[in-house]
């Protein structure tokens, strides 16, 4: 059965998503994109249209899960309080269309991705696109990292039906 993910790069100026399919064995590249919103607007505003606008992608990909990058900041306050923000948006919008959600760290996803905790946004693109079968390594980078929260929710699937014995 062909399980759709999406996946999520939290944000407030822009939320990266990526969709891909897995059956199991296989995994394919669907979409992935990028929701902006504009400074000049109150975060009501922008929080807003987040929501907005996922709601839509959910509608046009149905996905059966999303995958969410948790939060990780070690200096910048501000930035950390905005993001968790906008993180908070999308799993409100998710739990609303009673989609299961999935969390994973930074570290757990260059690591699902190359094998290496610190690999670098390069290393992790370049492997999205060998994975991925793209012509050209996926951009924006919030993109590219949407698409890989999703690809490490696929293995982490396919690693907990093994464990399982499915």
């Amino acid at each position: 059965m062909t399980q759709i993910i999406l996946g999520l790069d939290p944000g407030t100026a822009i939320v990266g998503y990526g969709i891909i399919a897995t059956d199991g064995q296989k995994i394919s590249h669907i979409a992935h994109g990028c929701i902006t919103t504009s400074k000049e607007h109150p975060m009501p505003t922008r929080l807003n249209q987040i929501a907005k606008e996922l709601r839509n992608v959910l509608r046009q990909f149905q996905p059966d899960i999303v995958a969410v990058e948790d939060l990780f900041f070690a200096k910048n306050v501000t930035t950390a309080i905005s993001v968790a923000q906008g993180r908070g948006v999308l799993l409100q919008t998710v739990a609303n269309l009673k989609i299961p959600v999935e969390h994973y760290t930074p570290m757990q996803v260059k690591q699902a991705l190359t094998g290496y905790g610190r690999a670098d946004k390069a290393q992790i693109q370049k492997m999205l696109q060998l994975l991925l079968g793209l012509s050209t390594v996926p951009h924006p980078d919030d993109a590219a990292d949407a698409l890989a929260i999703a690809v490490t929710c696929a293995n982490s699937s396919k690693l907990a039906s093994l464990k399982r014995g499915i």
